[in-house]
């Protein structure tokens, strides 16, 4: 096996914040039946454990980088407004781990100026590393991952999310979910968009599409794929998914077919593309 090129200095501290927030989440893992569990939505939790993930993650950042900003799920912006943001998700799908569901992660992204230029994704469960740096590829663990090289939508399977946050898009959401349904191999939801991302990164999806998540969910993900050779985009095509929340993503081949096959029920029900 060959070592992961990618030892970048703010993958590193990265990495070391991730897995300080996965040692938080392990010790609660197996005492699920003590958390406190906040609504800060319907359908939308919070625990004491993700405060903890997220706190242990700003220290080890704040530390290396007092430079930088933080945009992070439970505690919003803080720290110096300049060029660069980490953008913290400490335990994106919360609901899975209240559940035991073991299908959730750390998210951390470093962006530049809005855009993302450094990606880390653990997944304390599997103890999968997922790291990207712009223009040197991504990984998992130490090994080089790809997207997959399914052509068809048709040959494909792909990951999608609910949106529960956003309840007035359901309609064009299962009008999308009804046409897919047909058009692929299968659909699959397993909670957790940052890992959905990374399987589509690492050729485990072939495809991936969500309405109305946050900049967290997707920032570390989104560059695993594009780094991966694959593409992302909103539903416009654009590059606007960070800001409007709508992603799809894929080989390139699928690519194009899926977000063909969701911009038809996107406009058909009269819904904005951004």
């Amino acid at each position: 096996m060959h070592p992961n090129p990618n030892t970048d200095p703010a993958v590193n501290i990265a990495v070391k914040a991730a897995r300080r927030a996965a040692s938080v989440i392990n010790r609660a893992a197996t005492q699920l039946d003590l958390l406190t569990v906040d609504t800060k939505a319907p359908n939308d939790f919070v625990t004491e454990v993700d405060r903890a993930a997220e706190a242990e993650i700003i220290k080890v950042l704040h530390e290396a980088c007092p430079e930088h900003g933080i945009l992070a799920e439970e505690s919003g912006r803080t720290g110096p407004n300049g060029e660069f943001v980490w953008v913290i998700d400490p335990l994106d799908g919360t609901t899975n781990f209240i559940h035991g569901f073991p299908q959730y992660a750390v998210s951390i992204a470093l962006t530049r100026k809005g855009v993302p230029e450094h990606a880390v994704i653990f997944d304390p469960n599997a103890n999968e590393l997922f790291t990207s740096s712009r223009g040197r590829g991504a990984y998992l663990n130490d090994r080089r991952i790809r997207v997959s090289r399914r052509l068809r939508l048709s040959d494909a399977l792909v990951g999608t999310g609910f949106p529960f946050r956003q309840f007035e898009h359901v309609d064009a959401y299962l009008a999308m979910f009804r046409d897919l349904t047909q058009k692929t191999v299968g659909l699959r939801r397993p909670g957790a968009a940052a890992l959905d991302l990374a399987y589509v990164a690492s050729g485990r999806l072939d495809g991936f599409w969500e309405i109305g998540l946050a900049p967290w969910d997707m920032a570390a993900g989104v560059l695993l794929i594009q780094e991966a050779g694959g593409f992302v985009a909103d539903f416009a095509g654009e590059d606007g998914f960070l800001d409007n929340g709508n992603v799809v993503a894929g080989t390139p081949k699928v690519f194009t077919e899926l977000l063909l096959t969701i911009q038809t029920h996107w406009k058909a029900r009269g819904a904005k593309q951004t």
